[in-house]
């Protein structure tokens, strides 16, 4: 009799247990179809979404052209990006500068063509982040402009973006115009020596290389300089720069000293 009684709690317990497979497999296969019915959605739902926030645009309010710019650009999608192109022609610098990023998803070299005018905006915020945007892209189409801008810009937040954003484009024919603003004899800007040694060891080419060994050496400029000067040596790995790279290991500044001696180390593996 207990024996018949477990058997029938086992049965049941079995049927129980095929029951609950069941309906996680059927709560599976729903969740698997409405994912599929959002992804036919979704081409529909963005387009709306890039329609709201393009009509933003209209607005009258800064803040409200600026936040649909920012909106457009985040969607990542090469006709949310089209939207914003009227945006770079806008008013408000805030708004122009907002979209120099916002229209990347256009692709590197359409974003370029678009972008290069603004390095001549006459706001220094928009030319900063036109820079910025262009390194992004990492086409050598903007080695010129930016280039230009480095060496001739009046302000210093300028020329610092244009040397980083040489540096992200890393396209060797920038190394001359970054060595002239590391060793220029006019008064230095601090931020824009540092960007230009950090450029020089993205793009990793020898013929850097004594201009950073200089900046390394020289003891009256700020040790961040310094260290990335350092740090550069390092990923461009060439011997020369062992016995400058060598004396910085022992500085005063340890931080200095350690980034040094990482680079020394980097080239001896060489």
């Amino acid at each position: 009799m207990g024996s018949s009684a477990a058997q029938s709690r086992a049965a049941s317990g079995s049927k129980g247990l095929m029951g609950q497979k069941k309906a996680q497999k059927a709560q599976i296969q729903i969740c698997a179809f409405c994912a599929f019915l959002w992804l036919l959605c979704f081409p529909v739902l963005a387009q709306d979404a890039i329609q709201q926030q393009q009509q933003r645009l209209n607005s009258s309010d800064v803040e409200e052209r600026r936040d649909a710019v920012m909106r457009l650009g985040a969607m990542r999608r090469e006709a949310a990006s089209r939207a914003v192109l009227p945006a770079l022609q806008d008013a408000a610098p805030i708004v122009r500068a907002t979209a120099a990023k916002a229209i990347l998803s256009l692709g590197s070299e359409a974003s370029v063509g678009y972008l290069l005018p603004l390095l001549n905006d006459k706001d220094e915020f928009v030319r900063r982040e036109t820079a910025y945007a262009l390194g992004l892209t990492k086409s050598r189409t903007a080695t010129a402009a930016l280039s230009e801008r480095l060496l001739s810009d009046k302000e210093d937040g300028v020329k610092a973006a244009a040397a980083l954003a040489l540096g992200e484009i890393a396209d060797e024919a920038a190394v001359v115009p970054l060595v002239e603003a590391l060793t220029s004899t006019k008064k230095p800007n601090f931020f824009v020596l540092r960007a230009a040694a950090v450029a020089l060891g993205r793009i990793k080419s020898r013929a850097g290389t004594a201009a950073l060994i200089s900046t390394l050496s020289n003891e009256n400029l700020p040790s961040d300089v310094r260290r990335e000067a350092a740090r550069s040596l390092g990923l461009i790995g060439d011997p020369s720069a062992a016995p400058a790279l060598k004396a910085a290991s022992i500085a005063e500044d340890p931080f200095l000293a350690e980034i040094a001696f990482e680079a020394l180390k980097k080239l001896n593996r060489g």
